[in-house]
């Protein structure tokens, strides 16, 4: 196995592209790519240029009438939107079908990989696209990824495969998809669907009646901030993961609980995000031997929060962590001056210090972050043979 992070990336990754004004701008990702490679990152990753997935393998997850509507409105642009084509959240553009099916064979590569032992871990930033649900577009994600390379890995003999969706938006495609099937954990940390699209996730959705327990909700109030973030990943994602025993981990690193996003509000500094992809990676180490594939997924603020939270994932990944306090190259800060005409961020740092209490400190009835915390363990943890107090 090679130590060194595998990456998928190829400039026709761009090409998933709404157009001028939908705020998932492949900007996004090209900027990342872009601080990544001005820091250096890039040196010690394979990249790798995915491929189309073809409709054997999108239609393990996707119905066909799905995938072939999909088609239609990539080649002919006829909208369908019973099928989530054509709406406000998806609209059509040419390079529909190939460039969703690019980030499909992307992730499937990328999770077939780390599965093989041929990386030890891999990162698709462009991926994630946890919403797409088997018959239709929705929210921004045309097909799910996520749920096919879940798929690919169950088919090469994987027994068992968590997912934890740190989006600020539920994982509900993702869920969706493995409802009834005990081999995937899912695992959703986000805010709640009473303030945010698309207004699932809430702890009673514990898994289909095959598989109790394989469903994890955690809603969190708008303005949880870092310290009821951090307070909430921790006092969940470590104990159902290592009750569930995974032999792979898929991670969807949504940035888009950051304070500066326009779409959310849950107030997440880049330093608390950092934090919790390194936790997600040290639980990697301890639980599946390293097998770790990390996803992008939403994130709006497209020059100041997705170019530094997704470096920062890379650099995870590839055992080269950055130290937050480490100034944004030059160069990178007069590509954004030039193409957009404002600074960009100094530091790859927001100032903040992620600091949080444990779930052992004790429950504090009063405190809306450790109500929600508590109703997702009283559902979640005795079907996991856990203890709602203690971990």
């Amino acid at each position: 196995m090679t130590q060194r992070a595998r990456v998928e990336w190829a400039p026709e990754m761009l090409r998933y592209d709404f157009g001028t004004g939908h705020p998932m701008a492949p900007d996004r990702l090209a900027l990342t790519i872009g601080l990544a490679d001005a820091l250096g990152l890039l040196e010690h990753v394979d990249l790798v240029r995915a491929g189309i997935a073809d409709d054997a393998l999108l239609t393990t997850v996707h119905e066909p009438a799905y995938v072939a509507a999909v088609r239609r409105a990539a080649d002919e642009g006829v909208r369908d939107e019973a099928r989530g084509l054509g709406t406000a959240d998806d609209p059509l553009f040419p390079s529909m079908h190939e460039a969703s099916a690019r980030v499909v064979q992307g992730t499937v590569d990328a999770a077939l990989a780390v599965w093989r032992g041929e990386c030890e871990h891999a990162v698709n930033i462009t991926g994630g696209m946890h919403h797409a649900m088997p018959g239709a577009a929705s929210g921004f994600c045309v097909y799910n990824d996520v749920a096919v390379a879940i798929h690919a890995l169950l088919a090469q003999g994987a027994e068992r495969v968590a997912y934890v969706d740190l989006d600020a938006h539920h994982g509900d495609g993702v869920q969706a998809v493995f409802w009834d099937d005990p081999r995937v954990l899912t695992v959703s940390v986000h805010e709640s669907g009473r303030a945010l699209f698309p207004g699932t996730g809430d702890p009673h959705e514990t898994g289909g009646s095959a598989a109790p327990g394989s469903a994890v909700n955690l809603p969190l109030p708008s303005g949880a901030g870092d310290v009821g973030w951090l307070r909430a990943v921790d006092a969940v994602v470590p104990a159902v993961l290592r009750a569930f025993e995974p032999q792979v981990l898929v991670t969807q690193h949504g940035c888009d609980a950051h304070g500066l996003d326009p779409l959310s509000n849950l107030r997440v500094s880049v330093d608390a995000q950092r934090l919790a992809a390194q936790r997600l990676h040290d639980l990697a180490h301890e639980l599946t031997g390293g097998r770790w594939l990390a996803t992008g997924g939403g994130g709006y603020a497209i020059i100041d929060v997705v170019p530094r939270a997704w470096t920062h994932l890379i650099a995870v990944a590839a055992h080269r962590p950055i130290d937050p306090a480490t100034p944004v190259p030059e160069a990178w800060r007069e590509r954004v001056a030039a193409e957009y005409g404002r600074e960009g961020p100094r530091l790859m740092t927001d100032g903040a210090t992620p600091t949080f209490r444990s779930w052992g400190s004790g429950f504090d009835p009063s405190d809306d972050v450790d109500r929600a915390i508590r109703a997702t363990r009283a559902m979640s943890f005795p079907l996991l043979g856990l203890d709602v107090d203690h971990d």
